[in-house]
């Protein structure tokens, strides 16, 4: 029996039940957010087995970005709304003469003697500052794989009258019947084989 003038007592006794219902409430409810992140496959670790080709300088789009995410594409100030539209030109450019084993036929372009021959020659170089900020990155990186994508639906469409990206999507699907897999796979080869994405990143620069 409690003393007289003794404060009351608090039955904690249910306390270890309220506290783990409220754990599981906050784990069910609540939303974890996930970074973004880029889909690439890197190629295998293997020692070279030949001397490595001979690359033109102008089949390489350099694009540089420094600390303060501004954007040097061939060695001229550009704006982000501008890259895609400029690695387009560069892509689709099919500056090799008629006649030529290197001759693009499919491309679109200026055909400028002085930019890239054809897709499959040219390569996309860049480099960032280790202080560039990740969001302008992924923004970058998302203009380039967008201008290869969008020349990727201009053939699609021009040779199976659908988009590249749709096709590729239903591809990957694990849920996709696969007789209708090996169709799509002819098909998305054959699309990337016309503009294969040759996008090599530099060395990360400290000193810009």
């Amino acid at each position: 029996m409690p003393r007289r003038g003794a404060p009351p007592e608090v039955n904690a006794g249910s306390m270890a039940d309220i506290a783990f219902l409220l754990l599981i409430f906050f784990l069910v409810t609540t939303t974890i957010e996930t970074d973004a992140g880029l889909d690439r496959m890197l190629p295998p670790i293997e020692p070279p087995t030949e001397a490595p080709p001979i690359i033109k300088e102008k089949n390489i789009f350099t694009v540089n970005i420094n600390r303060n995410g501004q954007l040097l594409v061939e060695d001229e100030l550009t704006d982000i709304k501008s890259l895609r539209e400029k690695a387009i030109a560069f892509l689709d450019n099919g500056g090799a003469p008629s006649g030529s084993p290197d001759y693009c036929s499919y491309c679109k372009g200026k055909r400028l003697s002085d930019s890239s021959d054809n897709p499959t020659k040219a390569i996309i170089s860049l480099k960032n500052d280790r202080e560039t900020k990740y969001g302008t990155y992924i923004t970058v990186q998302n203009e380039l794989v967008g201008a290869y994508n969008d020349l990727r639906n201009r053939e699609a469409q021009r040779l199976y009258k659908r988009d590249f990206t749709d096709m590729e999507a239903e591809y990957l699907n694990p849920e996709t019947e696969s007789s209708r897999k090996e169709d799509l796979k002819e098909k998305v080869k054959r699309i990337q084989e016309l503009f294969p994405q040759k996008l090599s990143e530099a060395e990360t620069d400290s000193s810009n």
